[in-house]
């Protein structure tokens, strides 16, 4: 059974920063890409960034270049969102998600306060 449970969210000021983790199981987490994604309060899910298998190439959503980065540690079944320079419009719930938006786990909440 694939579980993925992120964890790392939290209360923060606009401008500090997070690192969201996702635990990955039940899969062969190493030779999937992976994504982030999120749902802000009252909106639709929104793409966030992809790694490759190999974490060789990083995607992410035009708005959000050069402050978040996406990592793994495939040793670690870990999939990683460092975010930095957060805003208030970054409140969501952030998903890590497989390929095809196939499975999602739980979310972790980000609240971020001016």
């Amino acid at each position: 059974e694939v579980q993925l449970v992120e964890s790392g969210g939290g209360l923060v000021e606009s401008g500090g920063s997070l690192r969201l983790s996702c635990a990955a199981s039940g899969f062969n987490f190493g030779i999937f890409d992976m994504n982030w994604v999120r749902q802000a309060p009252g909106k639709g899910p929104e793409w966030v960034a992809l790694i490759n298998s190999s974490a060789t190439n990083t995607y992410y959503r035009e708005s959000l270049k050069g402050r978040f980065t996406i990592s793994r540690d495939n040793a670690k079944n870990m999939l990683y969102l460092q975010m930095n320079s957060l805003k208030p419009e970054d409140t969501a719930v952030y998903f890590c998600v497989t390929p095809g938006y196939k499975n999602w786990g739980e979310g972790t909440r980000v609240t971020v306060f001016a």
